[in-house]
């Protein structure tokens, strides 16, 4: 199980929204690379990181954010947020991104999404964000009939490395994660799923690590680190010492 921390990217800084509106965006840190490095000294392996700008913009905005973080730390990142063009997968994978999550254009495009998850094996990820069960996408501002197994089922075969599952009513607002959907999501599909979405403190992380929740691949934290209601090195123990390393 792997815990991803997560900046998200709103006009060069990191912050939080809360439902998904970017109107209610509280700021965390103005120094998003400094804020890659911090995480990366307590420990984390695998960072997160979404242009908030760019999934509204449908094109990269906080590009010199994410150049930043990439060359602050040596942990892989996994990136989303306007990247719906080939070219721009293109682009994020040679400047070091070890993966880059497809959202809006899973919807639009799927054959782009399975374009690229052939052409880069294991660095293309599908992010499902639902609200009520259905997909959202352009930034969570629209909902579309799909429904979230609908949607991973569409890429069943074609190589993706991973679905990360965003439940939009909880994300950051510290309700806890919804793992009933998301672990009902991961029977539905053989891609690997990371759980997003209100992660609030250790219950979270122990109830991850129960037997029903083991196909889970991981989870991603955001507000419940920034505020400190989630402690990095009570969590990164408890998860090594489940993980038997």
């Amino acid at each position: 199980m792997i815990l991803f921390p997560a900046i998200d990217l709103k006009d060069g800084q990191c912050v939080r929204l809360k439902l998904g509106e970017m109107s209610e965006a509280t700021v965390f840190n103005d120094d998003p690379a400094a804020q890659a490095r911090a995480f990366e000294d307590q420990g984390f392996e695998y960072l997160h990181i979404v242009d908030l700008n760019g999934a509204f913009a449908g094109k990269p905005v906080n590009g010199a954010a994410v150049e930043a973080i990439l060359a602050a730390v040596r942990m892989p990142v996994q990136l989303g947020g306007g990247i719906r063009d080939m070219g721009t997968v293109e682009a994020w994978l040679e400047k070091g991104v070890r993966r880059v999550i497809l959202g809006t254009v899973a919807v639009r495009n799927p054959a782009l999404v399975k374009a690229a998850a052939k052409a880069f094996p294991g660095r293309v990820a599908v992010g499902i964000d639902a609200k009520g069960g259905k997909v959202a996408v352009e930034g969570w501002a629209e909902t579309s009939e799909l429904t979230a197994v609908e949607l991973a089922k569409r890429f069943e075969d074609a190589g993706v490395a991973a679905i990360i599952y965003t439940d939009i009513e909880r994300d950051g607002v510290l309700m806890g994660l919804n793992l009933p959907a998301t672990s009902a999501l991961a029977a539905e599909t053989a891609i690997p799923v990371i759980a997003s979405g209100g992660l609030a403190s250790m219950d979270d992380v122990e109830a991850l690590l129960r037997p029903e929740n083991a196909r889970l691949e991981g989870a991603i934290s955001g507000r419940a680190l920034y505020d400190g209601r989630l402690d990095p090195a009570t969590a990164l123990a408890r998860i090594r010492a489940a993980r038997g390393s």
